[in-house]
């Protein structure tokens, strides 16, 4: 069964629970409890969990009120009796919403119905939660973007980034952990599975090589048990990367991230004193962060997921561009069309970059990808696939295709080789010109008028939904802007 039927089958098992009072979003976490009891059976590591409260034992048990009373039961005790550190985590303060046993009964017989056939799907688990978290969304009228990214964007950058064995990678921003989940597959894909490694080289690919940070309750937890479920017992810490706390990520080989669109509370300045530029841009400091956490060895690489502003504001934005350029090879940035993530109308770009082992004049030319202008309007009718990005890898990597990306690519840029690359969309622009448009980098978009052409605009309510969600943001920005200058 596919992820998306999964998904669609726990959904409408939401609608069993609405007369026990339980809303859409208490269902999301009381499934993560109960399914996750469900997937040890499946994933075989039941025997972090105390006999008395593995799946079998509530399937198998025909008198509902004990088989509630056993659950409520697991859920006070299990952070104090497992043998395993992430499901302590996973089930910290967990409780539950339900109060007739027989709906939990229910749960539990129709979970234990659905065919859980693995599909070759790189974080099949987040597909599911992604497509859970889409509903929820759209029942409480608010966006669930910032758990997740969509799968071919997070793929394609991990492919094109190239981890290796023994490297350290980190999200700081992590939401489900999908780009680490992609970045441990991606090595078990070219590595055996991991089967040839030492037992020393496999713990320290199964519980150090992958890290994050998650600010957000419910998504740590889902991180967390997502990790558990691909067999990692990574470190994901429940904590704000830009406190104090994020002084301590450091020395990373690689980080990938999508970091939280939007200001601080109030417009304050993050609670850090090793930026060199605090600002009330989230982005920006989350920028500032990453760049500053990778290794000093002309080798550490990123690639981050960041909205427009970043590429034109002024003031600390400038600043912070021009000091990423100077301390790292900015080599690449890709203009992601609109419409992909859940916020309407937010406009995305993936940097690409690499640490230096020097401190100034690092970046020489950006090359740019124009994926916004005149490509189709993503959405139910044309899916968002690892297809779309065929052009730009083939232009990333000097001709290599999506298809054999992987098999071929070492990571290695070649600027040689991208000047052979024949494509409108693909242009490099060198640091002397940046440095003229005011440290600028809302460059590489094609100046082409069917971009204006009406058919290509999309929906009427995705149009009105795409401006205030614009207006809303340059809202955010000035209110954020008049409370520093008071």
């Amino acid at each position: 069964m596919s992820a998306d039927q999964i998904a669609q089958k726990l959904w409408g098992l939401c609608n069993v629970l609405r007369d026990d009072g339980v809303t859409y979003h208490q269902y999301l976490n009381e499934l993560t409890y109960i399914l996750f009891l469900k997937l040890s059976e499946v994933k075989d590591f039941e025997k972090h969990i105390p006999e008395e409260y593995r799946w079998r034992s509530f399937v198998d048990e025909d008198d509902n009120n004990e088989a509630f009373v056993r659950y409520r039961k697991f859920l006070a005790e299990i952070s104090n009796s497992s043998t395993s550190e992430s499901i302590k985590e996973i089930y910290t303060n967990a409780s539950t919403s339900l109060k007739k046993p027989v709906n939990f009964d229910t749960l539990v017989q129709a979970i234990d119905k659905i065919d859980w056939y693995e599909e070759d799907d790189r974080d099949t688990m987040g597909d599911i939660y992604e497509s859970l978290l889409e509903k929820n969304a759209g029942e409480k009228k608010s966006g669930a973007g910032q758990y997740f990214t969509p799968r071919p964007l997070i793929n394609v950058m991990v492919d094109l980034l190239v981890p290796k064995l023994g490297e350290r990678w980190n999200d700081p921003a992590a939401g489900t952990f999908g780009f680490m989940i992609s970045a441990n597959q991606y090595l078990r894909d070219k590595n055996d599975n991991y089967y040839k490694l030492s037992e020393k080289e496999r713990k320290f690919q199964e519980e150090e090589a992958f890290s994050g940070v998650e600010l957000v309750g419910d998504a740590h937890r889902l991180a967390l048990m997502n990790a558990r479920l691909h067999g990692l017992e990574s470190k994901i810490y429940y904590a704000d990367t830009l406190t104090e706390f994020g002084k301590s990520l450091k020395n990373f080989d690689g980080v990938l991230a999508n970091p939280p669109f939007g200001t601080k509370k109030g417009g304050e300045r993050p609670s850090r004193d090793d930026f060199t530029f605090p600002t009330s841009n989230k982005q920006l400091n989350f920028l500032q962060h990453i760049y500053r956490s990778l290794k000093r060895d002309g080798k550490a690489r990123a690639a981050v997921i960041l909205p427009d502003n970043v590429l034109f504001e002024d003031g600390d934005g400038q600043r912070i561009r021009r000091d990423l350029m100077d301390k790292c090879d900015l080599h690449t940035i890709l203009r992601l069309p609109t419409g992909i993530f859940y916020a309407a109308g937010v406009k995305t770009n993936v940097l690409f970059f690499t640490r230096s082992t020097t401190e100034i004049e690092n970046t020489k030319r950006v090359w740019f990808y124009d994926m916004r202008t005149n490509v189709p309007n993503y959405g139910k009718r044309t899916p968002f696939t690892e297809k779309a990005f065929e052009d730009f890898v083939k232009a990333y990597t000097g001709g290599i295709s999506v298809k054999n990306v992987e098999a071929d690519y070492d990571g290695i840029i070649s600027d040689e080789k991208r000047k052979q690359i024949k494509d409108e969309r693909w242009k490099s622009i060198s640091r002397e010109e940046i440095a003229k448009k005011n440290d600028s980098l809302d460059l590489g978009l094609i100046a082409d008028e069917s971009i204006s052409n009406g058919d290509d605009l999309g929906e009427p309510i995705e149009i009105a939904e795409e401006a205030l969600a614009e207006l809303n943001s340059i809202t955010a920005e000035l209110n954020a802007m008049i409370k520093e200058l008071k």
